[in-house]
């Protein structure tokens, strides 16, 4: 099989960001199998930060700087890559606004290769600007890949886009092994208690206060019980307002009284400390406030280690966690959030059927199944071939 050359256009570690882990996991899982293919990266980088990014970053594209945008299309031309891969997030590439302001379109009128994107973001009834900018990305693409297959549904009926050029790949998650989980709590000290967990960047609409609040009616019968919030603040939100989300909640768990069965744990954790504190957790919530959030990672990972989860009903849990997966409380409801927990909880064999459950689907989204599928899509890209509608 002849070696293939990517372009990636996206975040990029060590910049702290969901979608710059995912970038990197998914080149890793690529370049694992034995299609021959290697990243050279043009990484989107907010402005006055400087990173020390690996050998495979060659560009570097200024937040916020059209001009830059189309710089970098040109040099991924000139560098003769034979498909480019781009992650699309409206806020990464413009403005996130009324009206958007949209610099997609620079990249790809200097872009002279095939393109294939990945949605992270596909909005149900769009505005106007926003399905307009929406379906130019993906007629200049050869393929879209989205990670839910509602996403599919709500591009061809929402936004007119040709069914043949969409594909599901879901997000992807490490390969687990098995792990006890009162063994995993005596590696990391929480040995004793009935560990509720919460990961990923925090920001406003992540719900965590809902969590809080409806962790008296869950410690009065579970008096054990230790809610864990992991992930340092997002370094944009700490750029505009500091830490006062996380200062608003730990506030709040001193109000309630709940203070010494909250705790956080305020660092950026990497894949192997997170799945050890994953395989560590009895009960997983995402409380999320975004009915419309089409992707989450951290409800992959949890997925993937086989865990027992309450979440919000948006888009992405609600096809991750049907066929009992899962559990879905209401939005914006602590009381909803509690009586799911404390069903886990009073429940043990309800609890592990779930979990069997979900670790059964989280198989499929290991990344060396994902990896293979994105492989496949972007050789047919650089061959000129239908791309997604056989997949």
């Amino acid at each position: 099989m002849p070696a293939l050359t990517l372009g990636v256009v996206s975040t990029y570690p060590p910049r702290e960001d969901g979608i710059a882990t995912y970038t990197r996991d998914v080149l890793h899982a690529v370049r694992a199998g034995p299609d021959r293919i290697t990243a050279e990266v043009a990484a989107i980088t907010d402005s006055e930060a400087f990173y020390a990014y690996p050998r495979q970053v060659r560009w570097e594209i200024e937040q916020g700087n059209p001009t830059s945008f189309a710089d970098a299309g040109r040099a991924l031309t000139r560098a003769r890559v034979d498909v480019v891969s781009i992650q699309h997030e409206f806020g990464l590439f413009g403005i996130w606004g009324e009206p958007l302001i949209d610099y997609t379109a620079a990249l790809l009128e200097t872009v002279k290769t095939p393109v294939v994107t990945t949605l992270h973001t596909v909005l149900p009834q769009p505005r106007a600007d926003i399905r307009e900018a929406i379906r130019q990305l993906c007629e200049r693409s050869a393929a879209v890949v989205v990670m839910v297959n509602l996403g599919t549904k709500i591009l061809v009926e929402d936004y007119e886009i040709e069914r043949a050029k969409l594909v599901m790949i879901p997000h992807g998650v490490p390969v687990v092994r098995r792990s006890e989980t009162q063994h995993m709590k005596q590696a990391l000290r929480l040995d004793g208690y009935t560990v509720i967990c919460t990961f990923g960047l925090l920001s406003r609409g992540k719900g965590i206060e809902d969590a809080i609040r409806a962790m008296p009616a869950i410690v009065e019968r579970h008096p054990d019980v230790l809610y864990l919030i992991m992930g340092e603040t997002h370094p944009q939100v700490r750029q505009y307002e500091g830490e006062s989300y996380r200062a608003e909640l730990v506030a709040l768990a001193r109000e309630l009284g709940i203070s010494r069965h909250v705790r956080f744990l305020n660092q950026y954790l990497e894949s192997r400390d997170l799945i050890r504190y994953l395989q560590a957790t009895d009960v997983y919530i995402t409380p999320y406030h975004d009915r419309n959030q089409i992707t989450s990672g951290t409800l992959s990972y949890a997925l993937g280690c086989g865990r027992a989860i309450v979440s919000t009903p948006y888009v992405y849990a609600g096809e991750a966690l049907a066929e009992g997966r899962g559990l879905f409380a209401e939005f914006e409801n602590p009381e909803s959030i509690a009586r799911c927990v404390n069903l886990y909880l009073e429940n043990t064999a309800f609890r592990m059927e779930t979990q069997e459950r979900a670790l059964e689907y989280g198989h499929t989204m290991a990344w060396p199944v994902v990896g293979t599928r994105y492989a496949e899509v972007f050789r047919r890209a650089a061959r000129g071939e239908p791309t997604a509608s056989e997949l």
